[in-house]
């Protein structure tokens, strides 16, 4: 299994999304999505979503929350846990992104854009801020099929 953060950064109502329309066979293609990637060394989940969010945008986070752990199961993809935060705190100049276009998005707006199924039922939950919670989303191919979720 693979360790994974993701992170939406929050400003002025918005969350920063990246457009995934630049990589060569990402699994991601034409989704929006948060910032993040894969964990390097023996990284924690904080020293990752830290320094992803540098490389991927240039800004420095200074405030940030782990709000969730959600598991991927795929019959494609390898396995996935992936630390979810958000952050309303940082710094720096954005930068472009060599793996899509970042843009600020309207909060209520991010459910109409091309999301994964699990995406959209994570930020529900980031919507609502009820606490920190546990999320499994089973794939085939690109569907949803089974999910489960625990609030903490």
């Amino acid at each position: 299994m693979l360790n994974s953060t993701l992170c939406y950064l929050e400003k002025d109502g918005c969350y920063l999304m990246l457009h995934r329309v630049k990589k060569e066979n990402d699994l991601n293609h034409d989704k929006w999505i948060g910032v993040g990637g894969k964990f390097e060394g023996e990284e924690t989940p904080d020293e990752c979503v830290c320094r992803e969010t540098l490389e991927e945008t240039g800004l420095t986070l200074t405030s940030y929350r782990l709000r969730g752990i959600i598991t991927f199961i795929s019959d494609r993809w390898e396995g996935e846990y992936m630390y979810l935060y958000t952050a309303d705190g940082f710094t720096g100049e954005m930068i472009s992104c060599d793996e899509g276009d970042l843009e600020w998005v309207p909060k209520d707006q991010v459910l109409s854009l091309p999301i994964w199924e699990g995406d959209r039922m994570f930020f529900q939950e980031l919507l609502l801020d009820r606490g920190f919670f546990t999320m499994k989303c089973r794939y085939e191919g690109d569907r949803l099929v089974d999910t489960s979720f625990k609030l903490h």
